[in-house]
């Protein structure tokens, strides 16, 4: 019986390493995918890529769509914002803050879309590590717009892709005017220990700094906002699980969000691209070919999480409590640690509400391009 609240779909083969017979690969065994994902002999094919091939060649490319030297050198530096001794000491205390904020409305008002919530929270912590904190007001209604819940592709040659071609770049400019550019332009004046303040020292110009906003607000706004509605749909589901959450300490409590997370992965569709041979499985993949890791067949692979896979169990012993959720390799998500932390500590101080409960029926919107997920539909309530 499986855990699952998403459905994406049954493996239709269980081949750790499948070719499709058009160039493309799909890996679902979790070493051969681990070992994908950390390989040097591939680059990024996925989370919009292409898009990419577009900007002048003058323009860096932002770090998740970059490989080799240059981008582990960039990764290396960058690594102290994210490490879980600063995440504990620097990032604590502000999403505690922030948590108790958004709360203090909720007690006001009584009831809120969870969704919204969440993304209140992740908004202002994601801001703060970014540097985007002289914004103008409603960044979160520009964020909305730039990550709408229905995607359409931009193109010249028709008024659809007209229309999402102009709202892309009008959207980009709101952002930059609204919020990027008022952070530059404090930093340059006065320094701060911050992303932004690191890539204006690193010579970044100003289109640079907000690809690579605009890349961790993606990657670290967009993802957590939907982790904490599928960890709540979880928990509350299970008045078990639930009260066990409640009662554990903040270790325990991490452990039940990775194995959530480890059923639930919020990008379960990662690709790279070999630049190389490769073996994989015992199946050498040719260079030049599309290979997609699936991320939530992968997770539940039993010879890498042990027995019923599909089964939400906090307790198992496995290396990587997670799966690859966060990824692996040169590409893992660097802000895993922020992620649990806010996820955490807002779940925790929402379930100690009077009164609280979660109603609704969630309206899940599966996000085929990425294996993502967004879930609309949940109130979190409190009070009488």
């Amino acid at each position: 019986m499986s855990s699952r609240k998403l459905d994406r779909g049954g493996p239709a083969t269980g081949c750790p390493v499948t070719g499709l017979g058009d160039g493309t690969w799909q890996v679902r065994g979790y070493e051969a995918a681990r070992q994908l994902l950390r390989s040097t002999e591939t680059v990024q094919a996925g989370l919009g890529v292409e898009t990419t091939s577009k900007l002048p060649q003058r323009i860096r490319r932002p770090v998740l769509y970059r490989d080799g030297p240059e981008h582990r050198e960039d990764r290396r530096q960058t690594a102290r914002f994210f490490t879980p001794r600063r995440v504990d000491e620097h990032y604590r205390g502000m999403v505690v803050a922030v948590v108790e904020r958004e709360l203090a409305k909720l007690r006001a008002t009584g009831r809120v879309e969870l969704s919204d919530l969440s993304f209140a929270v992740v908004i202002d912590v994601v801001s703060a590590v970014l540097g985007l904190t002289e914004s103008r007001p409603g960044i979160r209604r520009r964020l909305e717009r730039f990550f709408p819940e229905k995607f359409g592709k931009p193109g010249l040659t028709s008024p659809h892709g007209l229309y999402w071609l102009v709202r892309q770049n009008v959207n980009w400019l709101r952002i930059y005017l609204a919020d990027v550019r008022p952070a530059i332009r404090a930093r340059r004046r006065e320094p701060r220990d911050d992303l932004i303040t690191h890539l204006l020292g690193q010579g970044c110009i100003a289109a640079e700094v907000l690809g690579e906003c605009l890349t961790f607000a993606a990657a670290g706004m967009v993802t957590t906002r939907e982790f904490v509605c599928v960890a709540a749909w979880h928990l509350t589901g299970d008045p078990a699980l639930h009260a066990r959450y409640r009662a554990a300490a903040e270790p325990e409590r991490l452990a039940i969000l990775h194995e959530i997370l480890r059923l639930e992965p919020m990008i379960a569709r990662l690709a790279r691209r070999t630049t190389a041979p490769l073996v994989l499985g015992g199946v050498t993949v040719p260079a030049g070919s599309r290979v997609e890791v699936l991320v939530d067949e992968a997770n539940a692979d039993p010879a890498a999480v042990g027995d019923e896979p599909l089964t939400l169990r906090p307790e198992r012993t496995v290396p990587n409590p997670a799966g690859l959720s966060f990824g692996d390799g040169p590409h893992r998500c660097p802000g895993a640690h922020i992620a649990m932390l806010e996820t955490d500590v807002l779940l925790t101080r929402l379930f100690a509400l009077d009164g609280f409960r979660l109603e609704g029926e969630p309206r899940v919107t599966l996000r085929d391009e990425i294996g993502g997920y967004q879930i609309r539909g949940l109130v979190a309530a409190a009070g009488s």
